[in-house]
C-alpha cells in the first residue's frame, strides 16, 4: 500500500509512545500539522494567536492560513517566547497561545499553561524541531496540541511529513477527517477538508529512525556537550544553555556572536566555510520583517521585541548532527577558536 496505510499507523503509534499522548495524526508536512490544528479549533475571523517573532515563517503562515490575527511576544535568553512578555498580550480576542520550541529546547511551559487555563485558551505547540525534547520530564508536544515536522533536516525525517499529537479525542477526530478531504470513511463527507495524508513510503523512512530516537537524541546531546566544553569562554561568544528542568534535543546547536567578539558573524561564517565547515543563521530577521507581512492586515507588528531582533543579529548554528565523529566535532570547535584567535 503506497498511500496512507499500516506504515503510517505504525509511525503514529511511535509518536504516541514518544510523547505519551493518546493520539498522533500524521500529515504531509509540519506546516500542514500547524494549519490543520488551527483549522479544527474552529475559530472566527478576528480571533488572535500569540506567538514568538523569532521562528520560521511556517509558524506565521499557518496562523494566516487559518484566518487568525498574529500577535508577538518577545523572547527570553532561551530563544523561546518569554511568558512574562506573553501574558500582558492576552485580550478578549485571544484564542491560542502558540509557543515554538526553538532549536529543540522546549519553551517554559508551566507559566504558559497557567495563563491558558486561567483564560480558557488552547495551546498549540510548534514542536517541529523538538521530537525527543522534554520539559520537567514531560515530552514536548504533550501539553495540549503538539505539531511536529519530519522535513529533510529534522532529527526524524521522512523527507516531508508532520504529526499532530493530542489527548483531546474530539480534536483528533477532526484532524483525521480534515486530512482526508473531510471524509470519515470513503465518500462519507462530514466536513470540508484537504488532502494532507502522509504516504506509507514516507512513513517507512521514519519508522526505523523513531526506533533509534533515544540514541539519535543522545548523540546530538553528546556532540553539543563537546562543543560547549570547547567553546565556552571565548570572548563575545555565548554557548547555548539547558535549563535544569528541560531536556534539549539539539535540532540546532546555536551560538551567539555578540558585539564583544573579535570577529563578526559574517567573518566567522566565512572562516568556517574556508575550513570546509557548514553553518547557518536561523533566523536572520524576526518573522514579520519581510515586505509580504509588513502591511498584512492580520499581522500585528510591534517594536517591543528587542531580544528577538538582537538574537537575529547574533545567532549562528554549528554542526551537531549524530553522524559527526568526536574528531569532526573537535575540528568544528577548533575552526571557531582559530577564527577568534586570528583577530
Amino acid at each position: 500500500m503506497i498511500a496512507q496505510g499500516p506504515r503510517v499507523a505504525h509511525l503514529e503509534d511511535q509518536y504516541r509512545a514518544a510523547t505519551g499522548t493518546k493520539h498522533a495524526v500524521a500529515v504531509n508536512s509540519g506546516t500542514a500539522a500547524l494549519i490543520a490544528s488551527l483549522h479544527v479549533l474552529e475559530f472566527e475571523p478576528g480571533d488572535e494567536v500569540i506567538t514568538t517573532p523569532f521562528t520560521f515563517a511556517a509558524t506565521l503562515n499557518a496562523i494566516l492560513r487559518a484566518g487568525l490575527t498574529a500577535r508577538f511576544a518577545d523572547i527570553g535568553p532561551d530563544f523561546n517566547m518569554d511568558p512574562e512578555m506573553m501574558a500582558p498580550l492576552v485580550n478578549d480576542r485571544t484564542r491560542v497561545i502558540l509557543p515554538v520550541h526553538l532549536y529543540g529546547l522546549p519553551a517554559d511551559m508551566d507559566p504558559i499553561m497557567a495563563v491558558a487555563r486561567e483564560r480558557g485558551l488552547r495551546v498549540v505547540e510548534d514542536a517541529a524541531q523538538a521530537i525527543g525534547a522534554s520539559y520537567r520530564n514531560r515530552p514536548a508536544g504533550s501539553f495540549d496540541i503538539g505539531c511536529f515536522s519530519m522535513y529533510a533536516t529534522k532529527n526524524i525525517t521522512t523527507g516531508e511529513g508532520g504529526v499532530v499529537t493530542t489527548d483531546d479525542d474530539a480534536i483528533a477526530d477532526r484532524l483525521r477527517v480534515f486530512r482526508n478531504q473531510g471524509m470519515r470513511s470513503r465518500y462519507e463527507y462530514v466536513a470540508t477538508g484537504e488532502n494532507l495524508r502522509l504516504t506509507d513510503v514516507q512513513a517507512s523512512i521514519g519508522i526505523p529512525q523513531m526506533d533509534r530516537l533515544e540514541a539519535i537524541t543522545a548523540s546530538r546531546r553528546a556532540n553539543a556537550a563537546q562543543l560547549t566544553a570547547a567553546l565556552d569562554g571565548l570572548p563575545g561568544l555565548v554557548v547555548p544553555t539547558e535549563p535544569h528542568d528541560r531536556h534539549h534535543a539539539y535540532h540546532q546547536y546555536t551560538i551567539r556572536i555578540t558585539e564583544e567578539a573579535p570577529v563578526t558573524r559574517d567573518e566567522l561564517i566565512a572562516a568556517l566555510a574556508a575550513a570546509g565547515i557548514g553553518s547557518g543563521v536561523y533566523y536572520p530577521r524576526v518573522v514579520w520583517d519581510y515586505e509580504i507581512y509588513q502591511n498584512h492586515p492580520l499581522v500585528t507588528r510591534t517594536d517591543d521585541v528587542i531580544e528577538a531582533h538582537r538574537a537575529a543579529r547574533e545567532v549562528l548554528s554549528l554542526p551537531v548532527h549524530p553522524l559527526l565523529t568526536p574528531e569532526q566535532v573537535d575540528a568544528v570547535a577548533k575552526a571557531v577558536a582559530d577564527a577568534f584567535a586570528a583577530r
